[in-house]
């Protein structure tokens, strides 16, 4: 099988091979820390050498129960940011774009809650879901997050007037921790199926857990292939890999040797519209992770060629604190070409016989050109197809070079304190228990 390949030729002007090269200490003592356990952010390297670890048994189980779910209309992810954002991506990557106007359908629709606490879209979940045999995947390491706690609470009940008690406990699973938190203690109680959240994996890495597998496994998205690509990705960036055929490392190193050349913004681009998620999925694990002590590239993220009648204007000529990097799928997976018109009004006769995804790939080379022309240095990521295999691959390539990425920036890439101010506040504004200091303080300040 092939691999996804980065090429950084047309990053360098801004900064020079020699540039990179030089980070490449920082960054062989960053795959260091990673692979030795000895920085920052330690107990939460699960995700290492998680592809290589899952076991079969625990992909039959996972296999099983998605089986199962698979009974149902519809299946609710309950969970916020990396509880559902991997799964978002690869199901919305590999589905069928028009997949809700299918009449006959293999798979349950798979819908989302608990990443809002939008009050008209969680009515509106629940009135499509009125009268309907519906799964819930609960996704929630302590059960108390605010904003899968409120879905689950209003959905099991929904469910259970639907189904009834008895019958909605077979529809429920919980991916909890393993001994403590409230929604362990519940699944217990109630007799849910459960899955582990490891301890050692952080939200924004869990797509390999149970936490991604199984909603995907719902989708009829084979997890297989999924575990293979990240598999074939660990071997390929492993710390006994030389830098200069270590992706990951490469990656890494451009981008620190970027940011120090004032490059503090980075634009992630795709030209297949069906990886918008991927985009939304990378910008966690990215900001999450090295945004933090006053420091960090900031990630954006952009579809083309939708976005270059948006933002297109301003990457052109905007400032000129920003990088791209570009992701090209090379093959599509069906074969459409533009017709011929006898009247040619649009003048697109010129290009009748010819393929779309062809026509997308010159936007996407000429994008490129004009976008370093104006100054944009760009990085290119390709991947053979759009498929299972290769999202594994690349999920598994962005999170090792995330880990490599915030050793050499020097912070702590597995922690995210900030996420906890806003809770803060919340909580003392609404007069939760516990908070009865902070909620005077807070109204004597508003």
């Amino acid at each position: 099988m092939k691999t996804i390949s980065l090429n950084i030729d047309k990053a360098l002007g801004v900064i020079t091979k020699k540039q990179v090269d030089a980070l490449e200490p920082k960054v062989k003592n960053g795959l260091e820390m990673l692979h030795k356990g000895t920085g920052m952010g330690s107990d939460f390297l699960g995700w290492l050498h998680l592809p290589s670890s899952i076991k079969e048994a625990e992909l039959k189980d996972i296999e099983k129960t998605a089986a199962q779910l698979r009974k149902c209309k519809a299946v609710v992810v309950i969970g916020i940011g990396g509880s559902y954002l991997g799964t978002k991506a690869v199901v919305e990557a590999m589905n069928n774009s028009f997949d809700w106007l299918q009449k006959k359908r293999k798979n349950p629709v798979v819908l989302y809650a608990g990443h809002n606490i939008g009050e008209d879209y969680l009515s509106e979940l629940c009135e499509a879901l009125k009268d309907t045999k519906f799964g819930i995947i609960n996704i929630s390491k302590s059960g108390t997050t605010t904003e899968p706690a409120i879905a689950f609470r209003v959905l099991k009940k929904l469910l259970e007037k639907n189904v009834g008690k008895k019958e909605s406990k077979e529809c429920i699973v919980a991916i909890t921790d393993k001994a403590r938190g409230a929604l362990r203690t519940l699944a217990d109680k109630e007799g849910y199926k459960t899955f582990i959240i490891p301890d050692d994996v952080g939200g924004r890495f869990s797509v390999l857990t149970p936490v991604g597998l199984l909603p995907i496994a719902v989708a009829g998205i084979s997890i297989r292939d999924l575990v293979k690509g990240a598999v074939d990705m660990e071997k390929a960036t492993d710390e006994k890999v030389p830098f200069a055929q270590n992706i990951a490392s490469i990656y890494a190193a451009t981008r620190n040797a970027l940011y120090a050349k004032g490059k503090k913004v980075e634009i992630l681009a795709n030209f297949h519209p069906k990886m918008h998620y991927i985009g939304e999925w990378w910008k966690q694990l990215y900001g999450e992770s090295e945004g933090k002590d006053g420091k960090g590239i900031f990630p954006a993220s952009v579809d083309f060629t939708t976005d270059l009648h948006s933002m297109g204007q301003w990457i052109q000529e905007g400032e000129r604190i920003i990088f791209e990097t570009v992701i090209s799928v090379e093959k599509p997976d069906t074969r459409m070409t533009v017709p011929t018109d006898k009247a040619d009004l649009d003048g697109l006769n010129y290009l009748a016989g010819k393929r779309i995804d062809e026509v997308n790939k010159m936007a996407e080379l000429g994008t490129q050109l004009a976008h370093i022309d104006g100054g944009v240095p760009n990085i290119k990521i390709t991947m053979p197809e759009l498929n299972a295999y290769y999202i594994g691959q690349l999920f598994y390539f962005f999170e090792k070079a995330c880990g490599i990425s915030g050793y050499v920036l020097g912070v702590n890439p597995f922690d995210q304190p900030g996420v906890e101010a806003y809770k803060k506040n919340m909580f003392a504004l609404l007069n939760k228990p516990g908070y009865e200091k902070e909620s005077k303080a807070i109204k004597a300040k508003l």
